[in-house]
């Protein structure tokens, strides 16, 4: 048996001070927003036998059916019941060899835990860096040169700190792909040689605001590898700033919350920032998260301000400064046009991306949209804060199949129309028998039921107190009113293609249980909880516009030899260990799998496969791991390629330009650089098959 691997780091999971500073702000260091005295789920467990036997059916029923097990007119209850714990198929003692051998799709051999400052995957694959932070993408833009940056030539470079990366099909051109990124945030520290923090330049600045936001860029393949490599001055390659203008829509929409006075109209706005994870539609747009825009805004003056993270004097990059929008004494609404789910038309170079206020405005971590069986997207998101709240967007509209502009038009609309939920969580056990330390309740599952709690729809409020346009603007004080569950750090929610379960990244919460907060429950089952979860939800009936849901944790997080992780029952001597599940994708086989972020294990971070059903349900391994001091993001698995976005290589404490410590990707001598990596099988098969 290994030992426990050591807990290496003060911060928040593992992450260096210098990532929770330029990342978020230290927001794990500040007073948690949320200081909310809503009802927690710790609060409504004791509640839960009573309800057991109104709810329990249903919801049991719903788990079973998602997984093939049960026919909604089928077995009874307890019959149903047993049929979804049946559908775990892990027996104790059953024997399940480690290597190359796992579920189709995972057929490799796991990369160990590891520190190597390099990207590391299985034997018998190879990779290649399809683009780095300052490779020109537009026409007219010059090769990257760290030490002759400008904001004109950034604006047509790939921006900084990639994260949400989406992969789309280009018709008529040959071995080519659209691949869309995100550009959450800048490190300054590690972008310019002598930076001085107290007083930024305006060229420094004006770089950075020209490095964040999105960029478009074609991708060509290489015929006899899984090499990918960018398309210089595609006619589709285009870049979106912190400077570039986007349009406001939906319900909120011209509101006098959303006015300021450059901008009269609460309708345009100027930028797009901390753009973490995102989505890929059905209709052929990308969607983009706005997570911890609070950093970029000084001077909060409001209790809604402190709701939302920010704080009340000079913010890290002074960038109030320069611009007077980023303070918030003189344009108070300013940060009220941030925070919302942008939608991006990758095909049309000279389209306005768009912010869905019908989305609602909190700390967006990623958005992935499902179809309704009437062709309705349904929308699940997570607020990325301690103590936040789990979300889901039902629209009103139906999608139009194909390419016409008819079709094109009217699917832009999808996501202005329709009903915004918040989630409340109850679990099925006792309450004396969830103690904060991760040990499993009696009937051997943290699991329980649900429900969605509309808090508007249009412009019709279902919160008390509240406008609609308050609802879209301050949805966090919505959740609040309406006592929602709070979790730990809700990120990437993602529903699977091939079941319609819905799994939810928990990443950590270093709060929980501590004094004044709220303490352990059957969704959150661990206080101080370093290591996060993964929670897997079924819709009632599989109807994505239920308003109840059964739910369960597939996943806890940690050292398999730790008692307090679980792996939907396999055997934990044959899973890798993880640590702070982030961002989660689906192959084609319907395994999860999942990037981390802030390991805090002593390892690096990396992406891992677990199967989701079948015999080998919760067989975990790790695919690859990143160099130091990065974050794995944006994974993209394709049938014969796989693809990270490396983030925040070397930010590590005390480094700098000067002082790297990192030499990924391109060795001494040269700078650090965030980028995008290409992972492909060299004998040219599938991904782990």
């Amino acid at each position: 048996m290994r030992n426990l691997l050591p807990f290496i780091s003060s911060h928040p999971g593992g992450r260096s001070a210098l990532t929770c500073r330029f990342r978020c702000g230290d927001a794990c260091f500040k007073e948690t927003p949320n200081n909310s005295d809503n009802e927690y789920a710790g609060d409504i467990i004791a509640g839960a036998v009573s309800r057991r036997s109104m709810m329990r059916a249903a919801a049991v029923v719903t788990v079973a059916t998602a997984a093939g097990t049960a026919a909604l007119t089928g077995p009874s209850a307890p019959q149903a019941e047993a049929a979804a714990l049946a559908g775990h198929g892990n027996k104790p003692g059953r024997p399940h060899k480690p290597g190359a051998s796992g579920a189709r799709g995972l057929r490799f051999s796991p990369v160990a835990p590891n520190k190597d400052d390099k990207v590391t995957i299985p034997d018998g694959y190879g990779q290649n860096v399809v683009i780095r932070w300052g490779e020109p993408i537009l026409r007219g833009a010059p090769a990257f040169d760290p030490d002759k940056q400008t904001a004109k030539a950034q604006a047509g470079q790939f921006g900084y700190n990639n994260d949400f990366l989406s992969l789309l099909p280009l018709r008529g051109e040959r071995g080519r792909q659209v691949m869309v990124a995100n550009h959450e945030y800048t490190d300054e520290i590690l972008m310019f040689r002598g930076y001085d923090p107290a007083n930024p330049t305006r060229e420094q600045v004006e770089i950075a605001w020209a490095a964040h936001g999105l960029s478009v860029v074609v991708v060509q393949e290489e015929n006899r590898t899984g090499k990918l490599g960018p398309v210089n001055r595609h006619p589709l390659n285009r870049r979106l700033t912190a400077t570039s203008e986007f349009r406001m829509t939906g319900p909120a929409a011209g509101s006098t919350l959303l006015r300021t006075s450059a901008d009269r109209t609460g309708r345009k706005v100027l930028g797009t920032l901390n753009n973490c994870a995102g989505g890929t539609t059905p209709w052929g747009t990308t969607l983009h998260g706005e997570e911890n825009f609070n950093q970029y805004f000084a001077n909060g003056t409001t209790a809604m301000h402190k709701r939302y993270g920010i704080g009340t004097s000079a913010s890290e990059r002074k960038w109030e400064r320069f611009d007077r929008r980023f303070d918030l004494a003189k344009e108070p609404n300013e940060a009220n046009r941030f925070g919302w789910v942008v939608e991006l038309d990758p095909y049309d170079p000279d389209s306005t991306p768009r912010k869905r206020t019908a989305l609602g405005r909190f700390k967006h971590e990623a958005a992935q949209p499902r179809l309704t069986s009437d062709g309705r997207p349904v929308v699940y998101m997570g607020d990325d804060e301690k103590f936040d709240y789990l979300y889901k967007f039902v629209s009103s509209k139906r999608m139009k199949k194909g390419n016409s502009r008819a079709a094109r038009e009217h699917n832009l609309t999808l996501l202005d129309e329709g009903t915004l939920y918040v989630a409340k969580l109850t679990g099925d056990s006792p309450a004396s028998e969830i103690d904060g330390t991760g040990k499993l309740p009696n009937d051997g599952e943290f699991d329980g039921s649900g429900v969605w709690i509309p808090l508007a729809t249009g412009t019709t409020s279902h919160v008390p107190g509240m406008t609609a346009e308050e609802v879209y603007v301050y949805t966090r004080l919505a959740g609040d009113k309406v006592g929602a569950t709070k979790m730990d750090r809700p990120e990437d929610v993602e529903p699977s293609p091939r079941t319609g379960r819905v799994y939810v990244a928990l990443t950590n919460n270093s709060d929980r249980g501590k004094e004044g907060k709220p303490g352990a429950d059957e969704a959150n089952p661990r206080n101080a909880n370093k290591h996060g979860q993964i929670l897997e939800l079924a819709e009632n009936w599989d109807d994505p516009t239920s308003d109840g849901f059964a739910w369960r944790l597939f996943l806890v997080a940690g050292d398999p030899d730790d008692p307090a992780t679980y792996f939907s029952g396999f055997p934990k001597e044959n899973v890798s260990p993880i640590s702070c599940p982030d961002n989660v994708a689906f192959d084609a086989h319907g395994n999860l799998w999942i990037s981390t972020d802030g390991n805090a294990l002593g390892s690096h971070d990396g992406l891992f496969g677990v199967a989701t059903h079948g015999d080998r349900r919760g067989e975990l391994k790790q695919f690859l791991t990143v160099p130091a001091g990065a974050e794995t993001c944006g994974p993209v698995i394709q049938d014969r390629r796989v693809l990270v976005a490396v983030q925040h290589p070397g930010e590590i404490d005390g480094a700098s330009v000067e002082k790297p410590a990192s030499v990924w990707p391109d060795g001494p001598g040269r700078i650090v650089r965030p980028s995008v990596v290409a992972v492909w099988r060299k004998d040219g098969r599938d991904i782990g098959v």
